[in-house]
């Protein structure tokens, strides 16, 4: 089986960050270009035309007749479209695909809402102000609303009078007050980032009529003091903190330990309290119920540009969005006795993908009350147990919202007395198993084509599955075994003793005992250590320190920069500060997991499931591979990883870091003392590493018999391979080796460091000012392909110049590799094809390409 581009680029570790490879014929014969790809994020494609044509169609019975509503060009200045769209019973566009292709404009929330409604779905009416909105408020509007389309929002609040029969701050008790839900809607979906004001139309009068219109008193003063505590927070920027205080004292005074505990009275009394707190932050609650909602609309803009929003949009690469869409809803109250509720619910299981409801209910609640985890919800299956009815018409739902957007669904209802109503419906974030085994059950059940299947796991799913990693992280002994969090630097699974220092990894590994090495950061001298542990825990260093890139390319998972652990190499000793502040101590020998996915740090042994290519995600990978239409190829640095990237379907390895071969211990005192000692020792350290070297390139080549090996020379500055100074240790085995003393080795050592290494001695610059190293690596190469031939392989070796800036660089590198490589082929009389080439990494090789190319066999990019 061949692995997809897809699965390789994820494929980070053992096989390493994958390259592509495309070949075309030129005049000098076949070339290969090695491309290292990008891997964005992005929003899998919601949308079908022709399955929401299909399905339009297919529920054409239940859809409610649509009015003329089209969509047109603004007459608002600045606005491409129509400032507000409308939804709901008798307000759908006359065109589904223009609606649902205008995401980017009506947002997630707001585009489903529409295409709930066009479906025949319970949805409550409302209207959507666009994303354009957003972006003109935020800047060239200045932050208000302008007269031409807050008269938009006045008429389309009449309809919506008009379609409820109820009065938007009706306080007359012969009318239904109108209360309305205005919520964020951005066109890829942040949960939790953005804002959501309920019951918004609240007031001292308000109140009142509805007690009495719905003989209630309960549910209205319920719904009050949950508007002042969400306005407050939401829009005015209160603190929740000042009205949980509140709240708690006066359940603990009413001897209540839930808030539905609470009796009307109290309610009435917290609703004085909370307006107390307005007082006490100098601001008043405003009683006028459209300046609530122009307050409200303009708060949701301005949380587009929220810390929150901003800092999750930079994690999740979320770019060029206009902003979020505000949808202005009619309220639906799942808060008004024991047949009302409210839940949250996925039609299949996140975690692993089962074909079965996942999901959350509460009675007498409010959804804000589910997601805060103010109250224990229950299992979605008991609905069908306290509303058997309403569960069943739910079921319905699931599968009338999966076959329409053909994909697993993340939805928000409401129950008021008995009546289900739609709130929202959104693609689900799912683990990488679930996203698999979705995309590969969609097909089957003939919801989705391969192509859209493919386009649904992303990535980020693949590379959990190609890591080894815990066996249930949603299992409650998971969960409470967590101890601190710190920054995920490279995936999978791992589980060992503590162990300090190199030595104790390298003991604990004499003795078949798994190791989890533990600094405070590490450096080149850890590499020993790194190497034989399971994997690293730093509570310094960040995605891009020494430990993470080590990490990540020799397959091992990493946590750095946890900053609630401290490190005690003397003592032995391991602090950990808990979430709730209290502290718990490891010593070296106690066993810790890490996952590396996650950042988590957890107690004990933990069961981890090793990866593996099977089942759905080999049919899936299958589809994939028939399906692509380019080459992939792996970064591999040792035979092992050459047999692991080929045993997951690479077709090459597109970058051999030789440098890489250099950190076992053995090595790396070679390399030092080629660095360090006088022109004998150098020698003799060529002559060793060529062995070293020789021995690893001739495995690669076996592992990738007749695909193609891209093979980088020495890279980085030599004296990143010395030892630090501050390791005396070290210092002095060296200056014994070297025959020479600490104080001479250190100023060496000093002399060697170079200020700004990118521009220094690195690179086909350290090839030509030391041209033996490049003649020991270019021996060892073209022997290696000698020796494997000779065994019957065919192996393909490509040697790449690193750090190229221009022709004349090259030049002078290719002339000493074939130089080298005839001298070989005189020796051996015997002779194998190869070709040279280079890395465009530089500006200036970028620019001057055309001329590179003329010398040059092969081009990298990266």
């Amino acid at each position: 089986m061949k692995l997809s581009k897809l699965a390789l680029t994820s494929f980070l570790l053992s096989a390493g960050v994958t390259t592509v490879a495309s070949f075309q014929q030129g005049p000098w014969g076949t070339k290969r270009n090695i491309i290292t790809p990008v891997v964005q994020k992005h929003a899998p494609n919601e949308f079908s035309s022709s399955r929401q044509r299909q399905h339009q169609d297919l529920y054409a019975s239940a859809v409610y007749a649509p009015t003329s509503t089209t969509i047109s060009s603004s007459s608002v200045s600045g606005l491409e479209h129509p400032p507000i769209f409308p939804f709901g019973k008798g307000n759908q566009a006359t065109d589904v695909d223009n609606i649902t292709d205008m995401k980017h404009i009506l947002g997630g929330k707001g585009a489903n809402l529409w295409g709930m409604s066009s479906i025949g779905l319970s949805v409550p009416p409302g209207f959507t102000l666009t994303t354009e909105c957003c972006d003109n408020y935020c800047n060239d509007w200045k932050g208000e609303i302008p007269p031409e389309v807050w008269s938009i929002v006045e008429s389309s609040l009449a309809t919506l009078e008009k379609e409820t029969g109820s009065i938007f701050g009706g306080d007359d008790s012969s009318q239904s007050p109108l209360l309305l839900s205005v919520r964020s809607g951005a066109a890829i979906s942040m949960p939790g980032m953005m804002d959501t004001v309920l019951n918004l139309g609240m007031n001292d009068n308000v109140v009142k009529s509805l007690s009495t219109k719905t003989g209630n008193p309960r549910f209205a003063w319920d719904s009050y003091r949950r508007f002042l505590e969400m306005f407050g927070n939401v829009v005015l920027d209160i603190p929740r903190s000042k009205f949980e205080e509140v709240m708690d004292d006066l359940k603990y005074e009413q001897g209540a330990f839930e808030d539905a505990e609470l009796s009307v009275e109290a309610l009435q009394e917290l609703v004085k309290l909370f307006k107390g707190v307005y007082t006490q932050e100098g601001l008043a609650f405003p009683e006028d119920v459209m300046e609530q909602l122009r307050l409200a609309i303009g708060a949701v803009f301005r949380g587009w540009m929220g810390a929150r929003a901003v800092k999750y949009r930079d994690v999740e690469n979320i770019r060029n969005l206009l902003g979020t869409a505000v949808n202005v809803q009619v309220m639906v109250f799942g808060n008004m006795g024991e047949t009302s509720g409210t839940g949250v619910c996925f039609t299949r299981d996140p975690n692993d993908g089962t074909q079965e409801l996942f999901g959350e209910f509460l009675i007498d609640a409010q959804g804000e009350d589910v997601v805060a985890g103010i109250r224990t919800p229950k299992p979605i299956s008991e609905l069908s147990k306290v509303m058997p009815e309403v569960y069943k018409e739910f079921q319905a739902n699931t599968d009338i919202l999966e076959n329409h957007y053909g994909d697993m669904q993340d939805i928000e209802f409401t129950i008021q007395e008995g009546k289900l109503y739609m709130l929202q419906t959104r693609t689900g974030k799912r683990g990488g198993e679930a996203a698999v085994k979705i995309a590969v059950d969609l097909v089957n059940q003939g919801m989705i084509s391969k192509e859209e299947a493919i386009s649904k796991v992303l990535p980020e799913h693949l590379d959990q599955l190609l890591h080894p990693r815990f066996a249930d992280v949603e299992s409650e002994l998971y969960k409470s075994a967590v101890l601190a969090a710190g920054l995920p630097a490279s995936p999978g699974a791992a589980v060992g003793r503590v162990a300090f220092t190199n030595e104790k990894v390298v003991e604990n590994g004499a003795n078949n005992i798994p190791s989890i090495l533990v600094r405070d950061e590490t450096s080149p001298d850890d590499v020993e250590g790194m190497y034989g542990s399971e994997g690293i825990l730093t509570a310094r260093g960040g995605m891009t320190s020494h430990a993470a890139v080590v990490a990540r390319g020799w397959g091992r998972p990493c946590i750095c920069g946890c900053t609630s652990i401290k490190v005690n190499e003397s003592k032995g000793e391991l602090l950990i500060t808990l979430p709730d502040k209290s502290t718990q101590t490891f010593h070296e020998g106690d066993y810790i997991s890490l996952n590396g996915n996650t950042g988590e740090i957890l107690n004990g042994e933990q069961l981890v499931s090793p990866p593996s290519i099977t089942g759905n995600f080999k049919t899936f990978m299958d589809w994939v591979d028939a399906t692509r239409e380019i080459g992939v190829l792996a970064n591999a640095d040792t035979p092992d990883d050459a047999r692991e990237a080929r045993k997951n379907g690479a077709e090459g390895i597109g970058l051999c870091r030789t440098e890489h071969m250099f950190f076992q211990p053995e090595r790396i005192s070679q390399v030092r003392q080629l660095i360090l000692g006088n022109e004998e020792q150098e020698k003799a350290a060529l002559e060793e590493l060529l062995l070293y070297q020789r021995m690893d390139f001739e495995g690669i080549f076996k592992e990738m018999d007749g695909l193609p090996v891209t093979i980088r020379l020495l890279d980085p500055p030599l004296h990143e391979f010395l030892p630090s100074l501050e390791d005396d240790a070290i210092l002095s085995s060296l200056a014994e080796q070297l025959g020479s003393s600490s104080a001479d080795l250190i100023e060496k050592v000093k002399a060697a460091e170079e200020v700004n290494p990118m521009l220094g001695l690195r690179g086909c610059r350290l090839g030509i000012t030391k041209p033996s190293i490049i003649e020991m690596q270019t021996r060892a190469i073209i022997e290696a392909a000698l020796n494997a031939i000779g065994d019957g392989v065919d192996a393909k070796a490509d040697i790449m110049v690193p750090l190229v800036g221009k022709v004349e660089e090259f030049r002078i590198q290719a002339a000493l590799i074939r130089s080298v490589a005839e001298t070989v082929f005189k020796e051996r009389k015997a002779r194998c094809d190869f070709i040279v080439g280079n890395k465009i990494e530089l500006l200036c090789a970028a620019l001057t390409y055309h001329k590179i190319a003329e010398k040059a066999d092969l081009f990298s990019f990266g």
